[in-house]
């Protein structure tokens, strides 16, 4: 066959489509092996370090001579800098005690996880974190998500350890386990939308359109498995149409999720309204196959026990979160923060390192 006529064939495009992805995945696995064996080899050196350090008297030019002479004899090898170095020691030392307990099993284990992830997201890691679980939370989300260093830094300086499955919510009542679990994992309280840029008396509308325009950040805040569907979407019930704020549908749970924005503090008629919406969508929208919608109401403020209260005997799944818009901090403090496009070019290399929702 000609080469002109093979470049146009149907079979030969689709086998050299399957050869692509091929070496695209041997590509990647490879690189899996080698960074787990780098790391695998850091953890080690980390604990010589510590060990040699600790036993013999070699004063404060152990790292600098250390450094000097792996350069020397491996040139073209990066990573023996003295700053990588005390970065390895420093490494094994955060996650030392964990590693070291009765069940060898438990610091293996440990080990085969922090060597999962490049390591430049290990140094951010144990430089932001404080303890070993918050640790292995980004650890494990990391791996889960496939997180860009950028976007792991963010979540660690948005308290998402913290924030993660705290809000009020009716989860553990309204739905059966193991979706209860998941569904209160995925609520934070706080949201913090610090990527808006919003005037001092924002409404409703303007903070809906906004988080629209920012919609992959938006995401990013929200968390994995939301896929977005659209805002002021209309449902018809009876003679009167009605217009859900934000819709979306979570791939992991398997159902709709409703947004409602409040500009106000909580309210227990803002409960009310939200599970009629969650009525219309479960009766209009869902099909088989679909979870219980779901309901999270985003508030300026609200009182824990009155939340408790107004979902106290609403049988529909709803949960209730403040948000926090770092814009509306005084204006002396706003020169120290990062600016809107300062974010999105941090940001934006997310879909490059393989981000995904």
């Amino acid at each position: 066959m000609e080469v002109k006529k093979l470049k146009t064939d149907i079979q030969y495009k689709n086998w050299i489509a399957d050869l692509k992805t091929k070496v695209r995945t041997i590509q990647i696995k490879a690189a899996l092996a080698v960074n787990k064996e780098l790391l695998t080899f850091y953890w080690e050196l980390g604990a010589d370090i510590v060990q040699k350090q600790s036993a013999a008297n070699w004063g404060d030019g152990f790292l600098p001579q250390l450094s000097a002479d792996l350069i020397a004899e491996f040139p073209d090898m990066k990573g023996f800098s003295v700053r990588n170095l005390k970065y390895v020691r420093q490494w094994y030392l955060f996650y030392y005690s964990d590693s070291q307990t009765e069940s060898p099993a438990i610091g293996q284990q440990l080990v085969a996880q922090i060597t999962r992830i490049p390591w430049g997201h290990n140094i951010a890691i144990i430089s932001k974190c404080r303890h070993v679980e918050e640790a292995l939370y980004y650890v494990q989300n990391t791996i889960a998500h496939n997180w860009s260093r950028s976007v792991l830094v963010h979540q660690i300086e948005s308290g998402l350890y913290c924030r993660e499955g705290k809000s009020v919510s009716n989860f553990t009542a309204a739905l059966p386990k193991p979706q209860s679990d998941l569904a209160r994992q995925t609520l934070k309280d706080p949201y913090i939308f610090d990527f808006l840029t919003m005037s001092k008396n924002y409404g409703e509308r303007e903070l809906e359109k906004s988080l629209v325009e920012h919609i992959t950040h938006f995401l990013l805040e929200l968390g994995a498995g939301f896929a977005y569907i659209g805002r002021q979407v209309p449902i018809q019930v009876g003679e009167r149409d009605f217009f859900v704020d934000l819709l979306f549908y979570h791939t992991r749970l398997h159902c709709y999720v409703v947004i409602e924005l409040k500009t106000t503090d909580f309210e227990p008629e803002h409960a009310g309204k939200l599970n009629f919406y969650i009525k219309a969508i479960d009766e209009q929208l869902c099909k088989e196959g679909d979870q219980p919608t779901i309901g999270i109401l985003l508030c300026k403020n609200r009182d824990k026990l009155v939340a408790e209260y107004a979902l106290s005997d609403i049988h529909k799944p709803i949960g209730v979160s403040e948000y926090q818009l770092t814009q509306l901090l005084p204006e002396n403090l706003k020169s120290s923060l990062p600016s809107i496009e300062e974010i999105e070019a941090e940001l934006g290399g997310m879909k490059d390192a393989g981000w995904r929702r």
